[in-house]
C-alpha cells in the first residue's frame, strides 16, 4: 500500500518550504516504519511542534528524529514524544527540545523497550522542575551516560546532582557536563557492568543455536531507587530479564585459581545462564501446574523441583549448560537457619551431584528427583515431589516468609510461568549488588609468569597484577647471596590490597559522597615479643585483680532461677515450706516456681585502635611498679591496654579482634588487622601488636565503615566495637573540623543497622565538647588520666558484656 504526502496537505499548510523540502525528503523512509494511523501521529506532531514557534530547526529535528524513534521501540511512543515536547514548551527553551528531540533516537537504541522509553520521558519532565540548567549538558552527554548506566541509574545520577547543587546554577551544569569529581564518582557508583542493549543479539544467537527456534527478550527496567532489578520472569510467552546485570562475585575465590578463572561470573555469562534456564521453562513446560489447595511453602518446593525439572532435561540435550547453572549456586550447608536457605541447598544438590551436603531432608530430595529421572517429561513429578518435601520441611518447626525464603541464584525466574491461576508474583528480588571496580587479579601459571614482559612503570594502580600461586626464585645465581631467596624477598615490596571504597557524609548538602573515602589494608609489622611479655610482668597484679571479675562473666551454663510465681516447673522446697505456713496459719509465700535458664554469652568485640602520629606523644605514667615520672607515649600506653584487654578476653573465651588505622588523605585510610577473630591470642598476633607505629592522620569515619564491614560477618547475636582515640576526626585534606565529626557520626550509625554497638574511649580531655554528638550520650567514656587506660579498659569490656 502505498502513502501519498499530498493526502495530508491540511496538516502541512503551516509548514515553511524548508520544512516541507525536509519533510519530502524524510517521507520514503517515514513510510517504511509508520501505519497510516502512525503516520497520522507523525504530521500531526509535525503541525503542533510548529505552533509553538520556536524556529523551523524545531521542526525539521521532529521530521528526522521522530521516524527512526519508532523504528527502535514501536510508532505507540511518537505522539507520547511530541505530547513531551509541547509540554516542555512553557518550562524550556527551544534549543533544549530540540536537543530531547535530536537525542530521543539514542535513548530509543539504549533502552530498546517502548515502556522504557516512555519512563524516560517522564523523567526528563521532572528533571526540568528540579535542574532547567543541567538538562542541556545532560542530553550533550547522554550516549555517553546510557553507555554506562540503565535508565533507573541514569535518573539516581541526575537527581542526585539536582538535590546537590540546586541552587548553585553553575556546580549544577558542571555536574551534568561530567566535568566535576562528585558526577563522575556518582557514574561509577550507579553504572552496571553489563547492560542487556549491547548483548541482546549474541544472546538471541545463543538461543537460536541451542533449540533452533526463536525467543523473544524484553528489558525490564528495575526499581528507581535501590538498584534492584526486576527478577527474570516469563509473561505472554515473552523472556522478561533485567536492562543490566553486574558481575555475580562468588562468596570465595578458589586459591590457587586454575589459569584464565576468577571470582566472578561475567555479565555476559549471566545473561546467557537466564536466557538459558527461561528457555528451558518454555521448551519443556507442556501444560501448567494447578496451583489449587496448596499453601506457599509447597508452592515454593514444587517450584524448586520444577527448575531442577526442566534444567535436568535441558542438560541431557546440552551438557556443557550444567556449568554455566552450577557456578551461579553458592548455598552451604550451613545455611540452615532458615527456609529459604534449605530452598538454596536443595536446588544446587539437585543440580550438582558434586555438592555435599549430609542434611537428611536434602538426602531425601536428591533421591526422590533421581528415583523420577524416568518420568521427568511431564511436570505432575515436581507437584508429588514437591509437596512430600514439603510435609518432611515443615518437621523442622521453621517459619516460612515467601517474601524473604526465595532463592539466590541470580539467573533463576520467579516461575510465574507455569502457575495456572489468574494472579500470582514473587516481590521483587534483589539483582547483582553493585561492587566497585577493581584492579584484575590473574592467576597465571609459572611459564606464562616467566615468559612475559611486566611493565616497569606500572604502579600500584595497573589495571591488571598478575598472580602466581607458589614462590618463585632465581636459578641464574646459584652460590650467592640471594641463593634461598624468593623474587619476592629480594626485590618484592608490600602488596596493597584491593580497596574498599567508602561513602562519606557531607553535612553542608545533606548528601553522601558516593565511593569518596577509599580503605587500603596493610600487613602489620612484627615487633618484638619481649615488648608484650614486660607489660604482661609489668600488670601482674592488675590481672590478679581481675581474675575473680573474668571467673564471674565465664558462661555458668544452666541455671535455676528460683522464687518465681510464674515458672516452668515447681521448686518442691519452696512448696513444702508454703504448705508448712498454711498448716500453721501463716500467709504462705506464693513464689513457688522455679525456671531453668541457659547462661550463654554470644558477643563479638573490635577494638579499633587510633594510631595517628598524636599518639607518639608522650604523658607521665604513675604504675605502681615504675619510678614516679616515668615517660610512656599514647601508643604505648595503647598497647599496654590492648594486651590486658585481650588477656581478659582470651580467658572470658569471646572472639575478639584488634584493627588499628590511620589516614593520609581520603584515597588513603591505612588499616591494620593486628588480630582477626578466627585467630588464638598467641605469638604472631602479639607480635604484631608489639611493633604497631603512630603515624599520619585520623579519618575516623571510613576506619569505622571498615570495621563494621568485618563485623557484620560475625554471627554473633551482639557485636561491640569499641574504638580507642587520642583526639578528633581529623585529616590532612580536610579544612572544616565539623566535617568528619559529622560523617563519623553518619558510620556510627550505619553500623548500628547491622547490629553493632560502638562505643568511644576518648583519651582527649576536650572530648566531652564533641564525642556525645558523635556516639551518643551513654556510648563514650573520656579517661582524664591517660595513664589509668590500661586498667580502665579490661573494666570497660567487663561492663559492656556482662
Amino acid at each position: 500500500m502505498s502513502f501519498n504526502l499530498a493526502d495530508y496537505a491540511e496538516l502541512l499548510e503551516g509548514l515553511s518550504p524548508h520544512s516541507q523540502q525536509a519533510l519530502h525528503a524524510n517521507w520514503h523512509e517515514a513510510t517504511k516504519v509508520f501505519s497510516p494511523r502512525g503516520l497520522d501521529n507523525y504530521l500531526k506532531g509535525a503541525a503542533a511542534i510548529r505552533g509553538l514557534g520556536r524556529g523551523d530547526s524545531l521542526v525539521e529535528t521532529w521530521i528526522e528524529e521522530a521516524p527512526r524513534v519508532a523504528k527502535e521501540v514501536g510508532e505507540d511512543v511518537v505522539a507520547d514524544l511530541a505530547t513531551a515536547a509541547l509540554m516542555l514548551a512553557s518550562k524550556t527553551s527551544g534549543a533544549v527540545i530540540e536537543l530531547l528531540l535530536a537525542t530521543a533516537p539514542t535513548a530509543a537504541n539504549r533502552l530498546g523497550d517502548a515502556a522504557l522509553f516512555l519512563k524516560y520521558l517522564q523523567f526528563i519532565n521532572t528533571l526540568i522542575a528540579q535542574a532547567p540548567r543541567g538538562v542541556r549538558p545532560m542530553l550533550d552527554k547522554l550516549e555517553v551516560l546510557f553507555q554506562n548506566l540503565t535508565l533507573g541509574g541514569l535518573r539516581r545520577w541526575a537527581l542526585w546532582g539536582a538535590h546537590a547543587h540546586r541552587t548553585n546554577y553553575e556546580e549544577q551544569i558542571r555536574y551534568f557536563s561530567l566535568e566535576t569529581k562528585e558526577s563522575l564518582a556518582m557514574l561509577q557508583k550507579e553504572r552496571k557492568g553489563t547492560l542487556l542493549v549491547d548483548v541482546q543479539r549474541r544472546i538471541n544467537m545463543y538461543l537460536r543455536a541451542l533449540w533452533a527456534r526463536d525467543f523473544f527478550m524484553r528489558p525490564t527496567s528495575g526499581d528507581f531507587e535501590n538498584r534492584e532489578g526486576y527478577r527474570p520472569y516469563i509473561e505472554d510467552y515473552l523472556i522478561h530479564v533485567p536492562d543490566a546485570f553486574d558481575d555475580f562475585v562468588l562468596p570465595s575465590p578458589p586459591a590457587p585459581l586454575p589459569e584464565g578463572e576468577g571470582n566472578r561470573v561475567s555479565g555476559l555469562e549471566l545473561y546467557r545462564a537466564t536466557a538459558a534456564h527461561c528457555a528451558a521453562h518454555v521448551v519443556e513446560t507442556r501444560q501448567p501446574i494447578s496451583a489449587e489447595a496448596l499453601n506457599p511453602l509447597q508452592m515454593a518446593l514444587i517450584s524448586v523441583i520444577e527448575d531442577a525439572r526442566v534444567e535436568a532435561l535441558s542438560i541431557r540435550r546440552f551438557p556443557g549448560l550444567k556449568q554455566l547453572w552450577a557456578r551461579l549456586h553458592t548455598a552451604t550447608p550451613a545455611m540452615n537457619a532458615s527456609v529459604g536457605g534449605y530452598l538454596n541447598r536443595l536446588a544446587r544438590a539437585l543440580l550438582d551431584e558434586t555438592y555435599r551436603d549430609d542434611d537428611p531432608w536434602i538426602a531425601e530430595g536428591r533421591v526422590l528427583f533421581a528415583n523420577a529421572r524416568d518420568r521427568l517429561d511431564s511436570n505432575h513429578t515436581s507437584w508429588e515431589i514437591g509437596v512430600q518435601l514439603a510435609h518432611r520441611l515443615a518437621d523442622k518447626k521453621i517459619a516460612f516468609n515467601p517474601r524473604t525464603d526465595v532463592l539466590t541464584a541470580p539467573y533463576r525466574d520467579d516461575n510465574r510461568y507455569f502457575w495456572e491461576f489468574e494472579e500470582f508474583d514473587f516481590d521483587k528480588a534483589a539483582g547483582a549488588g553493585y561492587e566497585s571496580v577493581k584492579q584484575v587479579r590473574k592467576y597465571v601459571g609459572v611459564m606464562e609468569m616467566a615468559n612475559e614482559i611486566d611493565v616497569e612503570t606500572a604502579g600500584d594502580d595497573a589495571e591488571e597484577i598478575w598472580v602466581l600461586g607458589t614462590e618463585l626464585f632465581p636459578y641464574e645465581n646459584i652460590g650467592d647471596e640471594s641463593n634461598g631467596k624468593s623474587f619476592n624477598e629480594l626485590e618484592g615490596k608490600e602488596p596493597v590490597s584491593d580497596p574498599f571504597h567508602y561513602s562519606e557524609w557531607d553535612y553542608q548538602i545533606q548528601l553522601e559522597r558516593p565511593a569518596w573515602a577509599t580503605v587500603l589494608e596493610k600487613r602489620a609489622k612484627a615487633g618484638d615479643l619481649a615488648v608484650i611479655d614486660a607489660i604482661t610482668a609489668r600488670y601482674k597484679r592488675e590481672i590478679h585483680r581481675m581474675k575473680f571479675l573474668l571467673d564471674a562473666m565465664q558462661p555458668q551454663g544452666v541455671q535455676r532461677i528460683r522464687k518465681l510465681e510464674d515458672g516452668d516447673e515447681i521448686d518442691i522446697n519452696a512448696a513444702i515450706a508454703s504448705f508448712t505456713d498454711i498448716r500453721l496459719g501463716n500467709q504462705p509465700d506464693p513464689r513457688i516456681m522455679m525456671r531453668s535458664v541457659r547462661k550463654t554469652r554470644d558477643f563479638s568485640i573490635l577494638v579499633l585502635l587510633d594510631l595517628s602520629e598524636s599518639t607518639n606523644e608522650k604523658v607521665t605514667s604513675v604504675a605502681q611498679d615504675q619510678e614516679e615520672g616515668t615517660q610512656l607515649t599514647v601508643r604505648e600506653l595503647t598497647q599496654q591496654a590492648c594486651v590486658l584487654l585481650a588477656d581478659a578476653i582470651d580467658k572470658v573465651g569471646d572472639p575478639f579482634a584488634i584493627h588499628g588505622f590511620c589516614s593520609d588523605g581520603r584515597h588513603d585510610v591505612e588499616y591494620y588487622r593486628f588480630k582477626d577473630f578466627d585467630q588464638h591470642w598467641d605469638e604472631t598476633p602479639k607480635a604484631k601488636l608489639a611493633g604497631m607505629t603512630g603515624q599520619l592522620s585520623t579519618r575516623m569515619g571510613a576506619a569505622i565503615r571498615h570495621a563494621g564491614h568485618h563485623l557484620k560477618q560475625q554471627r554473633s547475636a551482639k557485636k561491640l566495637l569499641i574504638v580507642i582515640t587520642d583526639g578528633e576526626p581529623a585529616d590532612i585534606d580536610v579544612r572544616d573540623p565539623q566535617y568528619l565529626r559529622h560523617d563519623t557520626k553518619k558510620a556510627v550509625e550505619e553500623v548500628a543497622r547491622f547490629g553493632v554497638t560502638t562505643y568511644c574511649m576518648s583519651l582527649d580531655p576536650r572530648a566531652d565538647n564533641y564525642v556525645s554528638r558523635i556516639f551518643g550520650q551513654k556510648n563514650y567514656m573520656v579517661v582524664d588520666h591517660v595513664q589509668r587506660l590500661p586498667e580502665k579498659l579490661p573494666l570497660l569490656y567487663a561492663g559492656l558484656t556482662r
